[in-house]
């Protein structure tokens, strides 16, 4: 057996690691996803809702089904809903929103937008991505209304039982 020094082993263990420091292990940013006229788009989805979301830089504006965001979703908690990842990433009135959204009730399609909003930030500035990540904003919400069963009521509730 012929002897080997401890620093030709470690000469040899950071050869066939190839130097690799943090700084080399950091994957690159993927390119941003910008079409010809400038935006980013992205589908939503939560419950029975599904949003398709185009987002540009802007002043803010956000437009639903061809009617203004604050119109289309009156209630102030549905109109946070929206803001939400604008405020975690300081870019509040800096993209305009314009979204196309169908199916489900006003909530659900509020998340849809929301959710679609998020993933087009994400496409459009990949560097966001681990903020919105580590909120919860680019997950897809997949809690649907449970079917109804044959034999029940509704979906668990059964008929009143009668013994006669």
């Amino acid at each position: 057996m012929a002897k080997v020094s401890l620093d030709t082993l470690k000469s040899a263990v950071s050869e066939a690691a190839g130097g690799l420091n943090g700084a080399e292990t950091e994957k690159p940013l993927p390119e941003p996803k910008i079409d010809d006229l400038g935006r980013s788009y992205a589908t939503g989805k939560r419950k029975n809702a599904i949003a398709r979301v185009w987002i540009k830089p802007g002043t803010g504006k956000m437009s639903v089904n061809g009617r203004e965001g604050k119109i289309y979703f009156a209630r102030p908690v549905l109109q946070m809903l929206l803001n939400q990842p604008f405020t975690t990433v300081n870019r509040q009135e800096q993209y305009d929103v314009m979204c196309t959204v169908s199916g489900g009730g006003l909530s659900g399609q509020a998340g849809a937008v929301r959710h679609g909003i998020s993933k087009a930030l994400t496409y459009y500035e990949p560097g966001l991505r681990p903020l919105l990540k580590k909120e919860g904003f680019l997950r897809r919400d997949a809690r649907v209304v449970e079917r109804k069963k044959y034999g029940h009521k509704k979906a668990r509730r059964s008929f009143q039982f009668s013994k006669r």
